[in-house]
């Protein structure tokens, strides 16, 4: 069984080839005037579970699997923790992925990245405060880039673009255009859990339960595609292991979250869910001394 350095190093190479042919597409349909210049992570429901495809600011280009059901799927387990324990720090693989950012963001530092202990933000929002404890020990380079993304202000002012109230129960944040297709600019490969299972392993399709309290980051599928966008779990929800998860959300986070779960969403998602009936901006978001 690959150790975690060699599906670390294996999933580096993947993600700079990935990262590379993304960036030479992106070049051919500005070349040639197609489609929008922002592409990005849109969460879409689908029969109980969560994909993210890549698409032009409108959801229901959906490129996922057909479902035949959209009722909830039971769901297996969720790694208790890392197989085994990461070093002190670790190298990290930021790479720019060919888009235009939401926002002005730069490439956090890859070197030396502490994978030790865990770090408070806050985000302050327009309904209540959520306090976002990330764990550096499970998923450490998610944890930087989104910390140096609070550090650079990134996250301020901008909206939680989609609320989740069946088969899901989430809601996701860090798009600072609020469509769901925005992102910083660079892309970076996913961590706990999916780095616990090998790339052929068939349990990698199948659910397990990102439990309430859960944070975790949204991509479009496609290796190196996390980015700012970030989901927060507010009861269990099924979806397949490949969603990096890095940290829980505060009891007080978690009230927030369910006043605005409680109005529902308008449904403009046309693979469910959609913008929240409740506003909800986060207005800062800070790193706790």
């Amino acid at each position: 069984m690959p150790s975690n350095e060699q599906r670390r190093q294996a999933a580096k190479r993947k993600l700079e080839r990935q990262l590379e042919r993304r960036a030479e597409q992106a070049r051919k349909r500005k070349q040639m005037t197609i489609g929008a210049s922002v592409f990005g992570a849109v969460l879409v429901v689908a029969a109980g579970a969560v994909v993210y495809n890549l698409t032009k600011g409108d959801d229901s280009a959906d490129t996922s699997t057909t479902a035949a059901s959209s009722a909830p799927q039971e769901a297996g387990v969720m790694p208790a923790g890392r197989a085994e324990a990461l070093p002190a720090t670790v190298d990290c693989t930021y790479m720019p992925d060919g888009q235009a950012p939401a926002k002005p963001a730069n490439m956090p530092n890859a070197t030396a990245v502490s994978a030790e202990g865990t770090v408070t933000v806050n985000l302050d929002t327009t309904q209540g405060p959520i306090g976002l404890d990330l764990n550096r020990a499970e998923s450490p380079c998610t944890v930087n880039s989104l910390v140096s993304l609070a550090e650079q202000g990134y996250f301020n002012d901008t909206p939680c673009h989609r609320l989740s109230t069946t088969g899901l129960k989430i809601l996701q944040c860090g798009d600072p255009s609020g469509q769901g297709t925005g992102g910083p600019g660079y892309g970076f490969v996913n961590e706990f859990p999916t780095d616990q299972y090998s790339p052929d392993d068939p349990n990698l399709g199948e659910s397990v339960t990102y439990g309430r309290g859960t944070i975790a980051m949204a991509n479009t599928g496609q290796p190196g595609s996390n980015g700012s966008q970030f989901f927060l779990v507010y009861d269990d929800s099924p979806l397949p292991p490949m969603y990096t998860v890095f940290g829980t959300i505060s009891d007080e986070g978690l009230a927030t979250i369910e006043k605005v779960a409680a109005a529902g969403d308008d449904g403009s998602m046309s693979a469910g869910g959609g913008k929240p009936n409740t506003p909800i901006q986060i207005t800062t978001a800070s790193v706790a001394a």
